[in-house]
């Protein structure tokens, strides 16, 4: 009798292992969080228009890749969710119209009905005209990408692209913090735009008032069964679209490194939030890092030491990468565009064809103080169970479990 005794204890051990390092279909082991876990997940959802109230025209028509994204948050089911690229609108009309006609309804290749009966939504720079000659040709705003390139952040009208976090947790929004107007040239050692000659991009009056953010930091406290957790959500800007001066390369390592900074213990006057409150976070404060960061550690374009700084930063949690089987088959299924690369094609959190191919760009990192419980990149490959809604955007969702 010993011996499938033995069997029995060593099945249960293997069994808890496998839950920290799978990284497949999040279904799988849901059922078996416990109460006092937590399911936290950062996705570039794609839900924008290019002109002021197109989203909530787009979402009140009904809208096939809003389905799709809704199934997918149905599948995965996180307690917190970032929603990176849904255009803000200052009533909340689009985040209503997402919840009540998308997640409120069990969709094709989806789960059981999401209700999020917490959210937190803000202004962003996106779209926000500057007033100044930011990109350089002469002339300030425009028409189209002219209006877009001298707006803070790149938008055709102010709040595209915005964020969008929901939770089945209560969010202190009295505690909220934003980031929304902090100047790039008050961070210390700041990557300012030069010219291969060395001479400044902008003048020293635009640089002066240049914002960092090209949308908005967040720190959003919810209080979790973990207690209070900091979700710091952003989504910096793409590190191309630009010219030998790497504005927008420099400007996306910045808004990285912000989070490092915001984390390092050493007092910080410059660090001032759009309140006026002028410091980081608490030592001992628990957080995860979300958003679509734009960059990769090891390929694509982008500085890809600011990504791995804030990787290997002493306060973000060491744990193995998210992955899927899905991110593995699209890097196979084109080996001239992922032929020489460094990283893990497994690793890739969204497909961006051509030349660019499979990056993992999508991030939710958890602080040290929490224990990780499983991680994945909901990415099914090809032919298995959920893949026909992973194209509703063309980011993929990635999640953590957190547990005491």
């Amino acid at each position: 009798m010993m011996r499938p005794l033995l069997l029995l204890a060593s099945l249960v051990l293997l069994a808890g292992c496998v839950r920290v390092h799978v990284h497949g279909d999040p279904a799988a082991y849901r059922s078996a969080m416990s109460d006092s876990d937590l399911r936290v997940a950062s996705y570039n959802a794609s839900l924008y228009a290019d002109t002021a109230g197109g989203l909530v025209a787009r979402l009140a028509a009904g809208d096939a890749d809003a389905r799709k994204v809704a199934a997918v948050l149905q599948r995965v089911r996180p307690d917190v969710v970032l929603l990176n690229e849904f255009d803000f609108d200052p009533d909340g009309r689009a985040a209503d119209l997402f919840q009540r006609e998308y997640l409120e309804i069990a969709q094709p290749g989806g789960g059981a009905a999401l209700h999020y009966p917490y959210r937190y939504f803000a202004p962003v720079n996106t779209g926000v005209a500057s007033g100044l000659d930011l990109d350089g040709d002469g002339q300030v705003g425009g028409e189209g990408r002219a209006y877009g390139n001298d707006a803070w952040g790149y938008g055709l009208h102010p709040g595209q692209y915005g964020m969008l976090l929901l939770s089945r947790h209560p969010i202190d929004s009295a505690g909220a913090r934003t980031f929304q107007h902090l100047r790039w040239s008050t961070l210390p050692g700041a990557r300012r735009p030069l010219w291969p000659d060395g001479r400044p991009f902008h003048a020293d009056a635009v640089w002066s008032q240049l914002r960092l953010s090209s949308k908005s930091h967040w720190d959003v406290p919810v209080r979790t069964p973990l207690g209070i957790v900091h979700m710091l959500a952003s989504h910096p800007t793409p590190p191309v679209f630009d010219g030998p001066e790497d504005r927008n390369g420099r400007r996306n390592a910045d808004e990285i490194r912000l989070w490092a900074e915001y984390l390092s213990p050493v007092e910080k006057p410059w660090l001032c939030d759009d309140a006026g409150r002028c410091d980081g976070l608490a030592a001992d404060a628990r957080f995860v890092i979300l958003g679509d960061l734009n960059n990769d550690p090891a390929d694509g374009d982008g500085l890809h030491e600011a990504v791995t700084a804030l990787l290997e930063h002493p306060r973000v949690l060491r744990h193995p990468t998210p992955s899927s089987a899905g991110a593995r088959a699209a890097a196979n299924a084109a080996p001239a565009t992922h032929a020489g690369r460094r990283g893990n094609p497994a690793h890739g959190t969204g497909d961006f064809g051509g030349r660019v191919g499979v990056l993992r760009l999508d991030y939710a990192l958890p602080s040290i103080g929490m224990r990780l419980a499983g991680s994945g990149v909901y990415w099914p490959a090809p032919g298995e169970p959920g893949a026909e809604i992973v194209d509703g955007s063309d980011h993929r969702l990635v999640w953590v479990d957190l547990a005491p």
